[in-house]
């Protein structure tokens, strides 16, 4: 019975605590905006400006820069990648005829920018102009559902390797 007590106890002295700490007195914590930035300037896109099934006339893969309008959607399933990797966050899985396993697409939805992601897995349902984003959580999936985006094949950066150890110095 005496941790019972305590715990009551524990729990009073926190809603005090909570109540002095959330006095109306205090102004809200203001933090400056975040401002991201891609090289990629897309003004003026328009999504659904394509007929349903335009992209069976495609005869080609996108060309890096263009802007494509897809449907996009989540997926929070378990293994392995076509590719044979481990799903994980910033993977997406896409029609391998528009975008190339292992290259890279920066991805809107609207006006939001969600990211860059690696095209490293398809699916029987990916056909055409659409886009499905790895997530951890499947709920979050289910409450995503499919929205209407822009796709934009981006080439990833160089990277630049080093020995360890090696001076960067020239001799």
């Amino acid at each position: 019975m005496s941790g019972r007590g305590t715990s009551k106890r524990f729990i009073a002295a926190l809603a005090a605590a909570c109540a002095l700490a959330c006095n109306s007195s205090h102004e809200p914590i203001r933090l400056p905006p975040v401002v991201v930035t891609s090289p990629y300037r897309l003004v003026g896109v328009v999504v659904r400006g394509a007929s349903r099934g335009w992209w069976k006339l495609a005869s080609q893969h996108v060309r890096y820069g263009d802007p494509l309008p897809v449907g996009v959607t989540m997926y929070c399933l378990r293994g392995t990648t076509r590719r044979g990797r481990y799903v994980r966050a910033g993977i997406v899985a896409a029609d391998p005829r528009f975008f190339p396993l292992s290259r890279y697409i920066e991805l809107y939805v609207g006006r939001t920018y969600l990211g860059r992601f690696l095209v490293d897995d398809t699916g029987k349902r990916i056909r055409g102009a659409r886009i499905d984003v790895w997530t951890a959580s499947c709920r979050e999936a289910r409450r995503f559902g499919l929205q209407h985006g822009t796709a934009v094949l981006v080439q990833h950066p160089p990277i630049e390797v080093r020995q360890a150890g090696a001076s960067t110095r020239a001799r």
